[in-house]
């Protein structure tokens, strides 16, 4: 019984960061001036262009199934005048933690899948 115990100790961190690679994300897009919002399915690795937005997604992750479900996305962000206005992080559950600040676009992540 003591050696379950001590294995379950040793595996529970490693089981509580655990994370699901996602093989694409779905983000949703709108330009504030025109009202227009789009939902996009990004394949991981590659770009898709909204308007003047160029969007890569490099990685998707999701939590693990046996948690609160959460995902998790690392977003770049190339405006065709601007150059890179966006490189980070974006989680689904908090939204408001690494935003995409632009005056004539949001985008916010929806889920991987």
């Amino acid at each position: 019984m003591k050696k379950l115990i001590a294995v379950l100790f040793a595996v529970m961190p490693v089981l509580a960061n655990a994370y699901v690679d996602k093989t694409s994300a779905v983000v949703r897009v709108m330009n504030k001036d025109a009202g227009k919002v789009q939902e996009l399915v990004i394949p991981v690795g590659q770009n898709m262009n909204f308007e003047k937005l160029n969007i890569t997604i490099y990685a998707c992750k999701q939590t693990d199934p046996f948690d609160a479900e959460n995902f998790f996305a690392f977003v770049e962000i190339v405006e065709q005048d601007e150059g890179k206005v966006f490189s980070n992080w974006m989680n689904r559950n908090e939204p408001g933690q690494h935003p995409l600040q632009h005056a004539d676009y949001d985008l916010w992540l929806v889920k991987c899948e």
